[in-house]
């Protein structure tokens, strides 16, 4: 598993634009659609996508563009 984790759900266009950003980027990430988890849903339901990061417990909300990607994976290195 990933480090990386995308919330997000089906039909979200924003989701689909920052999964091309991640897969552009060539970073491994594994995605969780919200809807799967009340508690998901609960916390991102507004933000999505969210980008985290499991080893810091960071996220990177969106709206995200690619030089704010790499800054975040950047800053989440170990």
């Amino acid at each position: 598993m990933s480090d990386y984790l995308l919330y997000g759900t089906e039909g979200c266009h924003l989701c689909e634009d920052a999964e091309q950003l991640l897969v552009d980027a060539g970073l491994a990430f594994s995605k969780q659609d919200i809807i799967e988890d009340p508690q998901w849903l609960q916390n991102y339901g507004l933000l999505i996508p969210v980008l985290f990061h499991s080893a810091s417990q960071q996220q990177l909300n969106w709206p995200f563009d690619s030089q704010a990607l790499q800054d975040f994976i950047k800053n989440n290195r170990l």
